[in-house]
């Protein structure tokens, strides 16, 4: 299993056989780094891949917040205006529970 060691300053992981002799981040020694248990990156490792369809999602959602927008403001007609409207809602409450999901994720660790 990928090796995962954490800044104990900052929370940075670092994957890899070996701490880095400095965090990226925050600039801490490699003393500050702690290998992760391997049940904790084995968690981080399973939830990397959801984390990034969460992120990709939320931005997919921003173009679509965009797009609603502009189609408001061309209002055509009732019906079109009306789609437009709960898409811009949909969209703003999908992006919020995205943030939500993902604060949560990283409060359970299941970040990296």
């Amino acid at each position: 299993m990928q090796k995962i060691w954490k800044c104990g300053v900052c929370g940075y992981l670092h994957h890899g056989d070996e701490a880095p002799e400095s965090c990226p981040k925050c600039g801490a020694p490699k003393s500050q780094f702690s290998l992760l248990a391997e049940d904790a990156a084995a968690l981080v490792l399973k939830s990397s891949r959801t984390n990034d369809i969460h992120m990709e999602i939320a931005s997919l959602l921003e173009q679509i917040a965009v797009l609603s927008k502009e189609g408001q403001d061309i209002n055509l007609d009732p019906g079109c205006k009306a789609i437009f409207d709960k898409a811009a809602a949909k969209a703003q409450i999908l992006r919020q529970q995205i943030k939500a999901e993902i604060v949560t994720h990283i409060s359970k660790g299941k970040w990296g």
